[in-house]
């Protein structure tokens, strides 16, 4: 069946069959940062959004995206580079394997949350898994991100590591 939907802000039109899954569409349409690991929801590494709200390709039918707008880290990428600076500087990105879904449920995060705390984001996060990092790291760069984009709103700001660099 052909199917169409909003994907990184641009229309696409595509044949899938009744079993096929999101995760796979998406790659096969180019979209690389979704990545397979578990294929049973419990890493994180598939995540994409779907009408804004965090969801895991490797458990939605294809068809079910049909009519709605998609979302992988290819559609927020300066969004999502931005946030990788602090991931870097904490020296939590490791391999980085896991950081697409990881940035996409961050940046979730980041619009549903306004000011989260330890705890809310150690829990919005808890179906990311990494197995290089402890992710005090992770927990770091997103602090400091969340600082910064507080300076972007008229707060103090704090700069990206790379404007650190530079000064």
């Amino acid at each position: 069946m052909e199917i169409q939907f909003i994907l990184n802000k641009k229309q696409v039109s595509v044949e899938v069959g009744p079993d096929a899954v999101l995760l796979d569409v998406l790659r096969d349409l180019g979209c690389k940062s979704v990545k397979c690991g578990c294929e049973t929801t419990n890493c994180g590494l598939c995540t994409v959004w779907i009408d804004g709200k965090s969801r895991l390709s490797c458990s939605v039918l294809a068809a079910s995206a049909a009519g709605h707008e998609v979302t992988t880290m290819e559609g927020v990428e300066k969004e999502a580079a931005r946030f990788g600076e602090f991931l870097a500087a904490e020296g939590a990105e490791q391999c980085g394997f896991c950081s697409p879904g990881f940035i996409m449920n961050v940046l979730a995060m980041f619009r549903e949350l306004t000011d989260p705390t330890v705890e809310e984001i150690k829990e919005y996060l808890a179906g990311n898994l990494c197995r290089c990092t402890g992710y005090m790291g992770q927990l770091r760069a997103i602090q400091k991100y969340m600082a910064s984009q507080k300076g972007e709103n008229g707060m103090a700001a704090e700069k990206t590591p790379a404007e650190e660099a530079r000064v």
